[in-house]
């Protein structure tokens, strides 16, 4: 398939996980995709992968000066994928400023700066598609991960208000929201249950599972299969979205 033929997107945070299965995804829809984030070794060997495609961007997506040169030296993007994201559990009372201002700078803040740097040539091209990758935790709450939840809860409020701004000038906006996906920030919520539960790795990975009525974890090929949906022309009609990629943990 082709239908992304002559489309150049930009993927943050695409050095591993659901980024690079994205990336892969839309390079396979025939796009040409550009890898950013912070670490070039990874970067390349993703790049590896897929070719004459693929090129790189190193930079920090919480550093706003820092994206502005980046993005402006790129070719026009087509198609935003704001993949780039962290998260940090804490009982409330045990968050700090400095953990607080950490998930909002990555996972709602670097968003909306991605987006305001390519949106001006969306706009002039008449067409464009920007999906960010939030969390069910965009959707409902999870016990301890206040800061992630309330970014994640706010970078939906961003999708939904610029998709109806934008809704009549041919570029469409929408969020993706998986459940527990099978990355390395499972593997590292999993360590954390080990270490304050005492339970063995297997039972928390059992208990992480359960929240999904298929009984698994999302892959990050789930992940991709619903964004390159998005990103598809004929896709214009889908705009506002925050579809859940969960199993039917959340409907």
């Amino acid at each position: 398939m082709s239908v992304l033929a002559g489309r150049h997107a930009l993927v943050t945070g695409a050095g591993r996980g659901i980024g690079a299965a994205i990336a892969s995804r839309l390079v396979a829809d025939g796009a040409t995709v550009t890898l950013l984030g912070r670490t070039r070794a990874t970067l390349e060997q993703v790049a590896a992968t897929l070719g004459a495609s693929a090129d790189i961007a190193v930079c920090d997506v919480t550093d706003a000066d820092a994206v502005s040169t980046t993005i402006g030296a790129l070719p026009r993007v087509d198609i935003l994928v704001n993949n780039a994201g962290q998260a940090a559990s804490a009982p409330l009372v045990r968050t700090s400023d400095a953990l607080w201002a950490q998930m909002l700078a990555v996972n709602l803040t670097a968003p909306f700066v991605c987006t305001r740097a390519v949106l001006p040539g969306m706009l002039a091209a008449g067409w464009g598609r920007i999906v960010t990758v939030a969390s069910t935790a965009a959707l409902r709450g999870y016990p301890y991960v206040s800061a992630y939840a309330a970014a994640k809860h706010g970078v939906l409020g961003l999708t939904r208000a610029l998709a109806l701004e934008v809704a009549a000038k041919g570029v469409t906006v929408n969020a993706v929201c998986p459940g527990f996906t099978d990355t390395d920030m499972l593997h590292d919520s999993i360590a954390n249950i080990v270490a304050r539960t005492g339970r063995t790795e297997d039972e928390a990975r059992a208990t992480l599972a359960a929240l999904n009525p298929q009984g698994r974890f999302i892959t990050p090929q789930d992940v991709a299969g619903v964004v390159a949906m998005l990103c598809d022309p004929a896709a214009a009609a889908l705009t506002g979205l925050a579809l859940p990629v969960s199993g039917g943990e959340v409907m």
